[in-house]
């Protein structure tokens, strides 16, 4: 029977973390390494093995820029507010939190890539006939439900594993979200792929990340029935 390292699986595993202020911005990270992480992401399991998935790497400093920009637009005043309100509440781990959000959204131009992992929306529908849109409707509104990230966001967390594993920190954002017909212009992408994520990728300053705290996982499992 097959067997792994377990002190070393269970490491990654709890380490694996959203890493914003550690990001190493001055040392680039080669294409090389991208595409083998995203080589291993492919494996992760997806609906009837279709990899209806697209991965747009940004290294290009002026994209970086671009996006950074839009990024910025989107997130900055609502986290700043979120901020604000954390520190009045006397949140102080909250708006830690709140902080390094900010920082990253101020550094994220100079971040070595940017992962975009789109969802293409429009060939998962044609093969269902009856899930096609209605004449006018959007792609992307007839097929919002937890199928279309189920066969993404697996192999999102697989990237961001086999990076991590390799010496590359990365954190999982979504503001860009909140505008993704001004990203799919940046980038040229077609209005059916759905933008699940922005990731950003450096190697990271340090590897002596530690577990975060954590609920007792005893207090949030309920056997069989409520």
């Amino acid at each position: 029977m097959a067997t792994f390292d377990l002190q070393t699986v269970d490491r990654l595993l709890t380490t694996t973390k959203a890493v914003r202020r550690r990001l190493d911005f001055d040392r680039p990270v080669p294409r090389e390494l991208i595409i083998e992480c995203l080589r291993l992401a492919a494996y992760a399991p997806n609906a009837s093995n279709a990899q209806e998935w697209h991965w747009i790497v940004v290294d290009d400093k002026d994209q970086r820029a671009r996006l950074a920009e839009i990024y910025r637009r989107l997130l900055l005043p609502r986290v700043t507010q979120m901020k604000a309100a954390k520190e009045r509440a006397g949140d102080v781990a909250g708006a830690r939190i709140s902080s390094s959000i900010i920082h990253l959204a101020e550094e994220m131009h100079r971040v070595p890539v940017l992962v975009v992992p789109c969802f293409d929306v429009a060939a998962s529908i044609g093969r269902y006939h009856e899930q096609l849109p209605e004449p006018g409707q959007h792609p992307i509104a007839t097929k919002m439900d937890s199928s279309m990230f189920a066969s993404i966001l697996p192999a999102v967390w697989s990237f961001q594993l086999a990076a991590r594993s390799r010496g590359l920190g990365t954190v999982l954002t979504t503001a860009h979200q909140l505008d993704q017909p001004a990203i799919a212009e940046v980038l040229n992408l077609p209005e059916s792929w759905y933008q699940v994520a922005l990731v950003p990728v450096a190697y990271t300053k340090g590897d002596d990340f530690t577990p975060s705290p954590r609920a007792a996982i005893e207090n949030t499992i309920i056997w069989n029935r409520r």
